[in-house]
């Protein structure tokens, strides 16, 4: 996948694609609709299948103080978009320069004359412009005149609920992961590098590896969680069965929020590694405890929830073996 985030005009192989465009925060199941459109158009008009964002989220640059948290920093969501084979993404530098173009002006001077979108899908609700004038009804007469296809995709539900990044904050900040996954379509993950700690963890049989919060990205409630581990570099395939306790440590008065996660298939060398955590379940929330001991109890019941958990959901997925 080609990435592009500082342009004047597209090189010429690059041009002529059929774009999705939207900000793609969290890549979730109605973002794969408009993706799966664009993805067709494509196919139609055998050119390449692009995406056109927005780096840094809009609302970050217009709204500082009430910019939601993000669900997938850029690099995860390239990631995304190049798993579902998307061959071009144009990040596009939004400040407020950008924010100042009218809608007619964004449409010609961005999509038509740099980009060259040979067909452009996006969501029924798609603002765009000066104070978000442009809506999908002005982007189909502009497509008419400007001679490329649209087409506007209508929101997805799951389970009656609409898919939606702001639904997606809502249930990981009251800890309903699996919720959060439903719409998804696929476990919520974050990832940090490792560092060291007070190995605490360790002097209670129960080493772990410590991850600062990735700043701006939106984390599940805290507490205690069956979760899947993998190592940068490491195939999807070689996720690591563990658990994580995000929060405070109340029982030894933590000052910082903290995710640490316990390896449940054996010690590994992780300093200084990325490691990325995808959240699968919540077991209890995060708690004091009156003494060592029966925190230790506790962590091993822990233990012992997410192995049941986590081999359900792998068997689930392999199916029984014969």
């Amino acid at each position: 996948m080609r990435v592009v985030r500082r342009f004047a005009v597209l090189p010429a192989a690059a041009r002529g694609a059929a774009v999705a465009i939207g900000n793609f925060d969290g890549v979730h199941l109605g973002h794969r609709a408009v993706l799966g459109a664009a993805q067709r158009l494509a196919r139609e008009r055998a050119c390449r299948f692009g995406v056109v964002t927005f780096e840094p989220h809009p609302r970050e640059v217009l709204d500082p103080a009430g910019a939601p948290a993000r669900l997938t920093p850029f690099r995860r969501k390239a990631e995304l978009l190049r798993a579902l084979g998307v061959e071009l993404l144009v990040a596009l530098p939004f400040d407020r320069a950008l924010a100042r173009l009218e809608p007619e002006t964004f449409v010609r001077e961005l999509l038509v004359e740099r980009i060259g979108a040979a067909a452009i899908a996006t969501g029924v609700d798609f603002r765009f412009g000066r104070e978000r004038r442009g809506d999908v009804a002005l982007l189909a007469e502009l497509a008419r005149r400007s001679g490329f296809a649209l087409e506007a995709v209508a929101p997805v539900d799951v389970d009656g609920e609409r898919c939606s990044s702001s639904a997606i904050r809502a249930h990981l900040a009251a800890g309903r992961v699996e919720r959060a996954a439903r719409l998804l379509g696929r476990p919520y993950d974050v990832e940090g590098r490792v560092r060291p700690g007070d190995r605490r963890g360790r002097e209670l049989g129960f080493p772990t590896a410590n991850i600062d919060p990735p700043p701006g990205q939106q984390l599940p409630a805290d507490g205690v969680y069956a979760v899947e581990a993998r190592l940068e570099g490491e195939s999807a395939q070689a996720s690591h069965p563990a658990v994580a306790n995000l929060g405070w440590r109340p029982t030894f008065a933590g000052r910082r929020r903290l995710l640490e996660v316990h390896l449940l298939d054996g010690c590994y060398d992780l300093y200084g590694r990325r490691l990325r955590v995808a959240f699968l379940a919540r077991l209890r929330e995060e708690r004091r405890f009156a003494d060592r001991a029966e925190l230790v109890a506790q962590i091993a019941r822990d233990c012992e929830a997410a192995r049941r958990i986590l081999n359900a959901s792998s068997l689930a997925v392999r199916g029984p073996s014969r």
